[in-house]
């Protein structure tokens, strides 16, 4: 399934290439987080970032979330997505997944609708398909909240859920875990910012009894240290 989704997402992307100088292929890279905590006596490490080229209504992205705590990587993925502006706003997105340093790496299929909602909340929603009959999907939502023309408060929620239970890599069907985040940031010029924050995560369900059996909390909350930029 890997290599058939991966072609796909080649033959979508191909006319990326092709147009005008009407519309000339442009390309950003954001990283939104790549923050600093600690917990248990242990260093964290976290990175999310994404990297998009493309015309107006077609783009090809590249998304990673990669966690480190002391000497190992709890979580680590990277998407590949065609992109395709359907409203104004609003972005398909349609790829594969793959997740890195697991017990058993997985491979998905994907289908996202990415945008900004009314009253400027970004929203990023998906759908993953795998192996086997697997199936998960994930939402984010994330609001800028302009305090000065310096300061910044941005609140952030993401929630995962599975459609069965996954014993090698610890993941219980049903709402598996949720993070709500609240991170100030001061912008030293428009394309990059320090910031410290305050992120509160949970498990829920078997993946809550997982952890627990793993000698870990269901629970948790961290202070962080960081910063995002693009460009």
């Amino acid at each position: 399934m890997k290599n058939i989704l991966v072609l796909a997402l080649l033959l979508m992307s191909f006319n990326l290439l092709a147009g005008g100088k009407d519309d000339p292929v442009l390309a950003s890279l954001w990283v939104d987080q790549f923050e600093y905590s600690e917990h248990d006596n242990e260093s964290i490490y976290a990175l999310e970032a994404d990297f998009w080229i493309g015309k107006d209504l077609d783009k090809f992205w590249l998304k990673t979330e990669i966690e480190k705590e002391g000497d190992e990587f709890q979580h680590a993925e990277l998407q590949a997505l065609y992109s395709k502006a359907i409203a104004p706003y609003w972005d398909l997105q349609l790829g594969v997944r793959h997740d890195f340093e697991q017990p058993e790496e997985r491979t998905w299929a994907v289908i996202g609708y990415q945008g900004l909602a009314p009253y400027y909340f970004e929203i990023d929603a998906a759908l993953f398909v795998g192996d086997e009959g697997r199936v998960a999907a994930r939402f984010q939502a994330e609001y800028e909240m302009m305090l000065t023309q310096k300061w910044v408060l941005v609140p952030e929620f993401e929630a995962n859920f599975y459609a069965q239970n996954d014993p090698i890599n610890h993941i219980g069907s049903g709402l598996s875990d949720a993070s709500l985040g609240l991170r100030l940031s001061y912008e030293f010029v428009r394309e990059f910012a320090f910031y410290i924050g305050y992120e509160r995560s949970k498990t829920f369900g078997r993946t809550a009894d997982y952890a627990e059996l793993d000698g870990k909390s269901s629970s948790e909350g961290l202070w962080v240290i960081g910063f995002r930029g693009w460009l």
